[in-house]
């Protein structure tokens, strides 16, 4: 399980924050998930830390067949809403991901979005990502980079929860890295991703 002493984003934090009747970082995709998936075949995708929906049932929209995963039982709920409202389908998982086994050699993409996980499960949990992902597959990752620490535009004020592009290139070995930049970006996505942001954005392809 993961060691809650690391920081306080347990299921009862997130239960807690998606508990508002508005959907917490808005029924839009992330920018840059939107644009990247958009080049993408449609297929099979994994979402990690999906949240309460967004990108999940944007994809879905597109065509895309979704396995989502989170800890948030409530987060779960509004997803669903989400894509009966907009008259998809989406296979949503509760689980702790220390102990999420993904299908091996299946999914045509996945995507980590705004994700920050223990670093002591963090190695364990992408190297899981990258081994469900078929031959060609694609990973979408955007996540805040450490300078993002003292910054209120979203994240964890845990410097070791926050990413480096070194990290991500040793997460991420196995895979051709397409691209990997960290960026100064203006995020408007809610009131927790809002104002100036320090961000990685990796794309990464299965050789």
């Amino acid at each position: 399980m993961i060691d809650k002493s690391m920081n306080k984003f347990g299921g009862e934090f997130w239960d807690e924050r998606y508990s508002s009747i508005e959907f917490v970082y808005g029924t839009e995709p992330n920018i840059f998930f939107k644009d990247e998936l958009d080049k993408l075949k449609t297929g099979n995708i994994l979402l990690l830390g999906e949240g309460d929906g967004r990108n999940a049932v944007y994809a879905a929209v597109k065509g895309w067949n979704i396995d989502a995963v989170d800890f948030s039982i409530i987060a779960k709920e509004k997803a669903l809403k989400l894509a009966e409202e907009n008259s998809v389908r989406i296979n949503y998982e509760i689980t702790d991901l220390s102990e999420y086994k993904p299908k091996s050699n299946y999914y045509d993409a996945a995507a980590i979005i705004f994700l920050h996980l223990n670093p002591k499960i963090r190695s364990d949990v992408h190297s899981k990502v990258v081994d469900s992902l078929i031959p060609g597959g694609t990973l979408i990752l955007e996540v805040y980079e450490k300078k993002q620490l003292g910054k209120n535009s979203g994240g964890p004020q845990n410097i070791d929860m926050l990413y480096s592009k070194e990290e991500l290139q040793d997460d991420f070995s196995k895979m051709k890295i397409i691209s990997l930049e960290k960026k100064i970006i203006t995020l408007n996505e809610s009131e927790h991703h809002k104002g100036e942001a320090v961000v990685l954005r990796l794309i990464a392809v299965k050789p």
